[in-house]
């Protein structure tokens, strides 16, 4: 049952890009067909896939499948798995959309002007460091 909600749950964001095919398709179905399948319209399709991993990381959690055997569980709270998960995931998509955006505007940067790949290294450098505060919080709150 609960494998069914987490699936329900990951298929929420995609119910969006499902009904632009259902109107789209009367018009033009060879390009409703390849909207839905190329982009579902990007992020839909990527809230959708969270929200399916982090289902399956709940229920693959260790506290969770202790539970199931019978053994002690590890931890007294069974959501701390979840929230070092979602710490790491968020952290890592946030850094992803940093890196994207300040990567592509220092390789125009440096383009134009050689002498600023020192300036443009540090501003990706620092976006990309929003990853690994993600990944040093799910340590913490791993520990406790």
């Amino acid at each position: 049952m609960i494998v069914i909600v987490a699936v329900l749950v990951g298929l929420v964001p995609m119910v969006p890009a499902v009904i632009y095919f259902l109107r789209e398709r009367k018009e033009s179905p060879v390009s409703a067909t390849k909207g839905l399948l190329m982009g579902l319209h990007g992020f839909n399709g990527l809230i959708g896939l969270m929200a399916a991993g982090a289902g399956f990381v709940w229920l693959a959690s260790p506290s969770t499948v202790m539970a199931a055997t019978g053994a002690a569980a590890a931890t007294s709270d069974p959501y701390v798995t979840l929230a070092a998960a979602v710490s790491t995931g968020l952290a890592c998509v946030g850094a992803g959309i940093g890196v994207g955006s300040s990567g592509a505007a220092a390789i125009g940067a440096i383009a134009e002007k050689p002498e600023f790949f020192g300036r443009a290294l540090i501003f990706v450098g620092l976006a990309e460091g929003i990853a690994i505060y993600g990944l040093i919080i799910s340590f913490i709150i791993l520990q406790r």
